[in-house]
């Protein structure tokens, strides 16, 4: 399907409304590799007694401080991006066929992708599995980075003890997601031209929806703190 041919009309307060809730449920799965990242690299190994391997291996920067900490593993960095191409492959099977404008905010992420694409390996699912596994891993390296400016004005999380800074725990990783995307999938239905100023508002409200997910995964008892 060609660029432009299907539109996210956003005319009205309500057509905006669903460009926002198709951002949303298109980027979740990207957005909620932090939550598989949280899976993988603390709580599996916490449950079964495994051993983490922190991406830093424990090195001290030159200002004191720990380059990434201990809450970045590599069990985390992967287990992330599996995490969320296994979520749009799920969110793929759920809405296939669903695109715009009749199927918002449901709409398939790899509704747009044909053989031609060089993510298009197994088929539809493998594609489905590689954009959610690509934008993952570019959230887990968003949030990388957002950790290591933390370091770097002293903002630590050490074990247990974690630090507040809702700006750096979650601008870097949004960021990198749709960079990504666009980079990444320029011609795909969820970088659509229509979709920049819904893409602008999720990212503006990324902080409260961070904010809200890291409540439930303390609540679960996934994190150490709600924040």
């Amino acid at each position: 399907m060609s660029l432009g041919s299907e539109s996210f009309p956003a005319t009205d307060p309500s057509g905006f409304a669903l460009n926002v809730l198709s951002v949303l449920m298109m980027y979740g799965p990207a957005y909620l590799a932090n939550t598989g990242a949280m899976l993988c690299g603390y709580w599996l190994p916490e449950k079964f007694g495994i051993s983490n391997h922190k991406i830093d291996g424990g090195k001290v920067h030159s200002d004191g401080n720990r380059l990434l900490g201990d809450g970045k593993t590599w069990e985390g960095l992967f287990g992330g991006a599996i995490f969320g191409g296994l979520l749009t492959l799920l969110v793929h099977i759920l809405w296939q066929g669903r695109a715009a404008p009749a199927g918002r905010p449901f709409i398939d992420p790899v509704s747009w992708a044909d053989a031609g694409d060089w993510f298009w390996i197994g088929g539809e699912s493998g594609a489905a599995f590689l954009i959610g596994a690509s934008l993952g891993f570019a959230c887990m390296l968003g949030d990388s980075f957002g950790s290591y400016i933390k370091r770097r004005r002293g903002l630590k999380r050490e074990g247990e003890t974690s630090s507040r800074a809702p700006l750096l725990d979650t601008i870097p990783f949004a960021l990198a997601i749709f960079i990504a995307a666009f980079l990444l999938f320029p011609d795909q239905i969820f970088t659509h031209s229509d979709l920049r100023p819904a893409i602008l508002g999720i990212l503006i409200l990324t902080p409260l929806i961070h904010r809200a997910f890291n409540i439930l995964g303390h609540r679960l008892g996934l994190k150490s703190v709600p924040y």
